[in-house]
């Protein structure tokens, strides 16, 4: 099957203009014609104006969104249902009458707020497909509506938390999307020839994903003045750019970038990626095949997806302050090895054997050990 398909992105973070790229492609590749659409503007100037400057206060404060995504997003709250009636109000008729102009067989939703939209004008056009992608391990209320004909996650948790509010929901786990160029990166060696990167010097790139978060400039001097090679990128934030690049002017170990389509080479050269949690992101690393250190620094989503992305492997989280990522990022370059797997029991015995004097009170009772199955 083949035809017209409107994805559905927004402008919130690059992850999910990324994910739109990615799915254009693959659609295309395969004989659709696809058109983007951005979610907020079918709110209208006005309301996409002030909902993108909301959303950007809410997350200056952590706590805030922290709050609002734990307690009535992921919940599926009076709030939450609230939000997504105010927000459906004038997008519903936007998409209705865009679809109308230019109809499409496929309606592909990367965007929360786009997701709903389209479920609720399924009655419409039965004929037409509804279907949402979501990387996010944590699916929350807003991404789930009746109408929608297939949910797309990357997880089994995902897939569950779609079944919270839909409990007979089609749901499709698959692997993670991720634009061909990353599949296609250079090799280590040649990436870092072509970016000037000494062969022998231990690299870092730092990206800043969209959001803004984090002492990034402060880390990147940090790294550089402990003899890191530093590939820094600001995105879209242009006073950390400017800011980067004046660094770079007094420091030859940082090599500066703003917005830019050389990220799959970027990872390439490097040895270790410093980033937020976003789930694009992190599933582009892990394409490359690098070290991924995350900053527990992203609100909401970013706390389920960063225990996600530890669980999975590859992926460590340091302090989000400049010493903090520094010590973490030398201690990867150095090799320190992640925690083995072993037997509770082997564990606690192997640590009660090292006795008083290396971080343990003494051994625990006999009988206390034997009652656990501790060696004895």
């Amino acid at each position: 099957m083949t035809g017209d398909a409107v994805l559905l992105g927004g402008p919130l973070g690059l992850g999910h203009e990324m994910m739109a790229r990615c799915c254009a492609d693959l659609l295309e590749g395969s004989g659709w014609r696809t058109r983007n659409l951005d979610s907020m503007s079918l709110l209208g100037a006005k309301s996409g104006g002030v909902g993108g400057r909301l959303f950007n206060a809410l997350i200056s404060v952590p706590g805030v969104y922290d709050g609002l995504h734990f307690s009535h997003l992921r919940t599926g709250s009076r709030l939450a249902e609230l939000m997504d009636r105010r927000a459906l109000a004038p997008m519903v008729p936007a998409l209705r009458a865009d679809l109308r102009r230019e109809p499409a067989d496929l309606v592909l939703s990367v965007f929360a707020t786009g997701a709903s939209a389209a479920a609720r004008l399924k009655a419409e056009a039965p004929r037409r497909r509804t279907v949402v992608l979501c990387t996010d391990v944590s699916v929350h209320r807003l991404w789930v509506a009746e109408g929608t004909d297939l949910f797309l996650v990357t997880s089994p948790a995902a897939a569950a938390s779609v079944r919270r509010f839909l409990p007979r929901a089609a749901v499709a786990v698959v692997p993670p999307p991720v634009r061909a160029a990353f599949y296609a990166a250079p090799s280590q060696e040649e990436a870092r020839q072509a970016l000037g990167v000494p062969l022998g010097e231990p690299c870092v790139l730092v990206i800043d994903s969209g959001w803004g978060f984090g002492p990034l400039v402060e880390s990147v001097s940090a790294l550089a003045a402990a003899g890191v090679h530093v590939l820094a990128v600001a995105g879209r934030q242009r006073a950390v750019e400017r800011r980067l690049r004046e660094l770079a002017r007094v420091n030859h170990r940082v090599t500066p970038f703003g917005f830019t389509d050389r990220v799959p080479e970027l990872m390439a050269a490097s040895d270790v990626v410093v980033a937020l949690p976003g789930a694009t992101t992190c599933s582009e690393v892990r394409v490359v095949g690098r070290q991924l250190l995350l900053l527990d620094l992203m609100p909401g989503h970013g706390r389920d997806n960063l225990l996600h992305e530890l669980e999975l492997g590859g992926a460590h989280v340091c302090r989000a302050d400049p010493a903090g990522v520094t010590a973490s990022a030398l201690a990867l370059l150095d090799g320190a090895p992640p925690g083995a797997t072993v037997r509770l029991g082997a564990a606690l015995g192997a640590g009660l054997r090292r006795g008083p004097g290396a971080g343990w009170p003494g051994r625990a009772p006999r009988e206390s050990r034997a009652r656990a199955g501790w060696p004895r």
